[in-house]
């Protein structure tokens, strides 16, 4: 596929992720697209719907995915629905949303063409916050659960710093190989390999 939209950010034989960031917070809204179907997942309605519609439509996404239902990674959520997308969201962070369609258990798998994203509940930033992993390729979108330098925030209603430091030693770091690309809410990318040696130093210090 030629990339039209000027949003490509990595491909290989089978699929492309596409990044756009948008809104006040500087949030990473990503699409995943099958190359072979044409199928494709938005993950986290964040902000300026009209670009996210333009996107959405360009791509044959199907379905919107929330990583949490905090404030920044949901405004587009209701342009989104009324244009015909459904969005799931966890049991945990739903009322957070102002609507939504489905609830995301923990290790469901939500099939994108022929992809599969794995569910991954990581709580901690929120209570139902969640990572999503991509099956057969060394890709996490990590959501505000883990960036370059650290968890993400936990001192928000409903955030707790143990829980956070758990969800990521024992379902990313002691689960997901070192080259595996994170591609967090906000921010650069990193990987696996990169933070987890740094874990005993964000418990040390807190945050």
């Amino acid at each position: 596929m030629t990339d039209d939209t000027g949003t490509l950010h990595i491909s290989d034989t089978d699929m492309e992720i596409h990044k756009v960031v948008v809104g006040p917070m500087d949030n990473n809204v990503f699409v995943l697209r099958c190359r072979h179907r044409g199928d494709a997942v938005l993950i986290d309605a964040a902000n300026e719907h009209d670009v996210l519609l333009d996107l959405a439509s360009s791509l044959g996404v199907r379905r919107v995915i929330e990583t949490h239902g905090h404030w920044d990674h949901i405004q587009a959520i209701p342009e989104m629905r009324d244009a015909g997308y459904s969005v799931g969201v966890t049991a945990d962070d739903a009322g957070m949303l102002p609507s939504y369609d489905e609830l995301i258990g923990d290790d469901e798998v939500i099939e994108v063409g022929d992809l599969r994203l794995r569910t991954v509940l990581t709580p901690g930033h929120t209570p139902g916050s969640v990572c999503f992993r991509v099956e057969g390729k060394p890709i996490l979108f990590s959501g505000d659960t883990l960036f370059p330098g650290g968890p993400g925030a936990t001192q928000f209603e409903g955030g707790d710093f143990p829980t956070i430091i758990t969800s990521i030693e024992d379902r990313l770091f002691s689960r997901l190989a070192p080259d595996t690309l994170v591609l967090p809410g906000h921010g650069d990318d990193t990987t696996i390999g990169a933070e987890s040696p740094h874990l005993q130093e964000w418990i040390d210090r807190g945050f």
